[in-house]
């Protein structure tokens, strides 16, 4: 099958993945000279009765959870559609700043649905491909011919900004495909102005790929361009291989800064530097130790040292080759650094693990002797399901069962377990209410716009619709 891309935006119910839904999808399918294949998609999910949203999210997408409800696919009939009609064989899934947020929401959907959460992005052909970096990059090194947005004095990539700037129409920032259509103008515009950058980026996909230029093995200096680096420099530098990470990632030096100040720092004084606080951060003298993760499996925006060479590279990043060079070799003279600093990486405390199995995606992969019971489970109808009792073998997955019945197909609940979801549901909207409520009365206060405050009535009213009977006095006294 040729390639196609799949272009796709997501508005959802707040940021985390783990406890916020999706709310809309739109996508369009394109082939590889970005025309249009087939009708785009647009729907809405239905948002369940255990979900609060974050205020915040809908004041900026207009969505109220009476929609999705009204209009919407369950989360098991959108999770079909997904694998069945959107994440086909030799897909390139495709958005901005999706590898970080769309792709994750994508991935605990597919989890609490009794689809493996990876395939999608992978297996027969598939890959993903985040425009955000490759929009960063091309501003860092080839901006000619595109305008740039520049907000407050700092340059900012915001999709809405650049669409204006470029004459593209986006008609309305934050309805998911409208996003959808200026993604796709936007990586036309790239490619039409930089297309040896473009090919380049879109072959740089594949985590193989990364692996070669950013290789412990053969240590050489990069070109890295990375939202966690300096705006002032377009979010690129030089960076160096330092050393192993966790999970096959590696940690890599910013070769801007001279390591000097850093070399004879133990391994628990870097630490305290590394993971120091806000406040910390701001006194006068703080030192940041430049280093930082690369996940060759996230779709890292990387290029070779050549591309300095060209289009006054050097002077795009505001960089040199004798502080490259200076600078890695102080690196390469302090072995015992990359070591302590392997040691800080490899010491990092993980987050604290959660009892939810719905947040557990990551705490583990299923064993194959699950995987059939897995698919009995998303094939079943509600009078299989009501009597299908499986006997997994991962410990996340009968509470995570329960969760997928009580959401899809809650005639299929026995007593015991209605009593069990209804005991889950209160506790978890009772730990989200405080919150919830405090944002909502403080967006009220001083919001003017009548469609927000209507957003803002349609959220007392779903909540006032889901808290437990339990629960209701206590809201009523926020």
């Amino acid at each position: 099958m040729a390639k196609t891309f799949f272009f796709y935006d997501l508005e959802t119910s707040g940021l985390n993945p783990r406890d916020d839904r999706i709310m809309q999808f739109a996508g369009i399918r394109t082939d590889m000279d970005l025309q249009p294949i087939g009708e785009p998609y647009d729907v809405l999910v239905k948002l369940n009765d255990d979900t609060l949203p974050t205020p915040e999210a809908l004041m900026v997408t207009g969505i109220t959870p009476q929609q999705t409800q009204a209009d919407g696919y369950t989360e098991a009939e959108f999770a079909k559609l997904l694998i069945e009609e959107v994440f086909t064989p030799d897909t390139i899934t495709t958005g901005f700043n999706s590898v970080r947020f769309d792709d994750e929401f994508i991935r605990h959907l597919l989890w609490r649905n009794f689809y493996d959460p990876y395939e999608w992005c992978w297996k027969d052909g598939r890959s993903r491909w985040d425009l955000l970096d490759v929009t960063r990059m091309t501003r860092a090194l080839r901006p000619e011919g595109i305008e740039w947005p520049v907000v407050d004095g700092k340059a900012v990539n915001k999709l809405e900004l650049i669409t204006k700037l470029n004459g593209i129409d986006h008609f309305k920032a934050h309805d998911a495909l409208s996003d959808v259509e200026a993604l796709i103008a936007v990586t036309g515009l790239i490619r039409k102005t930089n297309p040896q950058l473009y090919e380049y980026m879109l072959k740089m996909r594949d985590k193989n790929e990364v692996k070669k230029l950013v290789s412990l093995d053969n240590k050489q200096a990069f070109v890295y361009v990375s939202g966690r680096y300096d705006a002032e420099f377009n979010k690129a530098t030089v960076a160096f291989p330092l050393t192993s990470g966790k999970n096959g990632n590696v940690v890599v030096y910013d070769l801007r800064y001279d390591p000097t100040p850093f070399l004879n720092m133990s391994a628990d004084d870097l630490k305290k530097k590394m993971y120091a606080t806000w406040e910390e951060r701001q006194e006068d003298g703080f030192m940041r130790i430049p280093v930082k993760e690369l996940q060759p499996n996230k779709v890292p925006a990387v290029a070779p040292m050549g591309v300095l060479e060209q289009a006054d590279g050097w002077n795009k990043v505001q960089l040199d080759v004798a502080t490259v060079e200076k600078h890695k070799t102080t690196l390469l003279s302090a072995p015992h650094f990359a070591e302590n600093i392997r040691s800080v990486f490899e010491q990092r405390a993980e987050f604290k693990k959660s009892t939810d199995p719905e947040a557990q995606l990551y705490d583990g992969f299923v064993q194959d002797r699950d995987r059939l019971r897995i698919e009995t489970v998303r094939n079943a109808n509600p009078r299989e399901l009501a009597d299908f009792n499986p006997e997994f073998t991962d410990e996340r997955l009968p509470e995570l069962l329960l969760h997928y019945k009580a959401r899809n197909y809650p005639q299929s609940l026995s007593e015991d377990e209605s009593r069990a979801w209804e005991s889950w549901r209160a506790n978890h909207i009772n730990a989200r209410l405080p919150e919830f409520m405090k944002s909502l009365h403080k967006i009220a206060a001083t919001e003017q716009d009548e469609n927000k405050q209507f957003v803002l009535q349609e959220l007392q009213l779903w909540a006032e619709s889901i808290i437990p009977s339990d629960l209701s006095g206590q809201d009523s006294e926020n």
